[in-house]
Formats: C-alpha cells, structure tokens, sequence
C-alpha cells in the first residue's frame, strides 16, 4: 500500500472523510467450505439458495473456492452509508485471491474498495495486522474488527465487532447456527446498523466539534476513547466470581472492558456501589445486591454493552439462581453470537 501522502490526508480532511478498516470474517460476512455445511443445513437447501439468480440475495457460492459466504444482514447500506464519511479498505488475513472475491460481492460496482484491498501476503508481522500498511493514517483511522489481538499496536483505533455466525461450522460450541435455527440479525438493530450509529457520531464529533483545532491537528483516537468511557458512565461495579480466585482481578479482560466503558470497578461493595456482577445468585455479594437493591447481573451485560457502546437493560441479563429468571432468553442470544 502507498503511503497517504500529505496532500492525500489534506484532501480526505477537506472532503469530511477518515479512513475506516474493515475486516471481512465474522465482521461483514461468514464463510464456511462446501465440505464443512452440515446436514441440517443441507436439509434447508443451503447450496441451492445459494446458487439461485437473485440480485437481492445474500448468500452465494464462491465456486473456485468451494465455498458457501453469507453477506451480514444490513452490510450494503452500511457500506453506501459508510463510504460519504470515510475512505474505505479491507484488511483480511485470508489470502488475497479470497479477499478479493468477497470485495466483488461487497462491491460489484468496484465503489467502494477499488484496490484498497489488503490480505494477509501484505501484513509485515506474522499473525498481526497493523495501519503500517496504510502508512500516514494511524490518527484518521477507524477499525473495525472481531479479534482484538490481531491489533497489538493499534487497539486505540479498534471498535471491536460482535462476531456474525451463520453457518453450523462457524459455531459449533455454540450451539445451533443461524442458519440452522432459520434465523439471521436484524437489519434495523443488528450489529452493523448499530455500528454505523457510532461511526456517525465519531464523524461528527471529529469535524464539527474540533472547533479551534487545526484539521491536520485532530486525532480520531481520543474521540473513540471518549465516546467509549460514556457508555458505563458513573456506574460502579463489583465483581462477585466472575474471575479465577488466584488471580488478580485488575488484569482480567472484562475489569478492564468495564473500566474502557467508564465504569470504576472496585473488589468489596460499599453504598457507592450500582451493579454486583456475578455468574450465580447464592454469593455473598449478590445476596447483599439483592438486600440493597442494587443491580445484580451477569457478566454479558458488560459484553453487550462493549458491543452496542450503550448501556443495555440491566433485567435483560439475570444472575442464574433468582427467583425471577427474567431475560434468559436474552443471555442466551447474546451466548450464541
């Protein structure tokens, strides 16, 4: 990739657009090969679907590929949607010949992408990606993306992605697939119509609300971070064990997920205290939420939170063992994706 040059980033910054970097599995699509669709799939008439000549549909047969894809529900809009505020690329660790089949059937046109198509044969450190393959972006650049860790050097950039599993192999710890239970996201409020919310808002609070700061001056990082840090906002958090008794609960992934949402995560309840997190209702702690009225729930509460970048309905998310089980069905969902 060449590097932005200034009079590129200059340009970009006078038309109103960042750079946005997308990743394909999981985050737009889902892909599984032919040999891997399972029989409640074949039943269904999944390859059929497929293969049929519908200019509306999402699922489609790579044939050079034996492979089935299936396009994330709303994945178009939020492309077109997408592609007036930002500079759009692909970044895949697939290999390019793949990258470049799934950028055809996001971007039949050629709109969108171009050639702004970047695999794994472009990264320059094993098993990570990184914006030096976009060289000049790092503080325009928005990334969007199921796996964190792929993103060593750049979690500052990352909006992390709830993973879209619609194929049987793509889930098999994970019970029935989408496909399987003849189900998918919804368009109006799945995870990339959600995520087109955010990106608005980063946009907007980028160019509009950056008023006395040079353009070329203005960094997108401190505003995801900050956008980020109101979602838990003056909630105060209490882990009851959730995490591994020899180990220190500062360091674990979801203290610190909470602490990024804006959420002060403490070891011992006191009155200041919101919400007691716990996986089981018979804790001391949880039994003193429920005494004191505070909110007692499970820890995918933070999950979705972190995924939706709302504060989600505390009821939604119950501690097994209360008497009022409200909202299983809801924990579950969010098990499943």
């Amino acid at each position: 990739m060449d590097r932005l040059s200034g009079s590129e980033v200059k340009n970009l910054l006078r038309e109103r657009k960042l750079v946005l970097i997308l990743d394909l599995d999981h985050t737009l699509i889902n892909s599984t090969r032919l040999h891997d669709i399972s029989a409640a799939e074949m039943d269904l008439g999944i390859q059929s679907a497929a293969s049929k000549n519908d200019p509306d549909r999402s699922l489609f047969t790579l044939q050079g590929m034996c492979m089935l894809t299936k396009l994330r529900p709303f994945v178009r809009k939020f492309l077109e949607e997408a592609s007036n505020m930002f500079e759009m690329y692909i970044y895949t660790m697939g290999f390019k010949a793949y990258a470049i089949e799934i950028a055809k059937l996001l971007d039949p046109g050629n709109v969108y992408f171009d050639s702004k198509v970047i695999s794994n044969s472009d990264c320059t450190q094993q098993h990570q990606k990184g914006l030096d393959v976009v060289p000049g972006a790092d503080s325009l650049a928005v990334v969007l993306d199921d796996t964190e860790y792929v993103w060593q050097k750049h979690k500052e950039n990352l909006i992390l992605m709830e993973r879209y599993h619609y194929f049987a192999a793509s889930c098999r710890h994970s019970g029935q697939s989408l496909s399987e239970l003849m189900q998918d996201e919804r368009e109006s409020d799945g995870a990339l119509a959600t995520i087109l919310d955010v990106l608005k808002r980063i946009h907007t609070i980028f160019f509009d609300l950056g008023v006395g700061t040079a353009l070329s001056s203005r960094d997108v990082r401190p505003v995801i971070k900050r956008m980020r840090q109101e979602v838990l906002q003056g909630c105060k958090l209490v882990f009851s064990r959730v995490f591994p008794s020899d180990c220190r609960p500062q360091h674990q992934i979801m203290w610190k997920m909470a602490e990024q949402l804006g959420a002060v995560c403490c070891s011992e309840v006191d009155p200041s205290v919101t919400h007691v997190v716990a996986v089981h209702a018979g804790t001391e702690k949880a039994r003193w939420a429920v005494k004191h009225k505070k909110f007692l729930l499970h820890p995918r509460w933070i999950e979705a939170c972190n995924y939706r970048w709302h504060r989600q309905p505390e009821e939604d998310f119950p501690v097994p063992g209360l008497k009022e089980d409200k909202g299983k069905e809801k924990v579950a969902e969010i098990a499943h994706l």
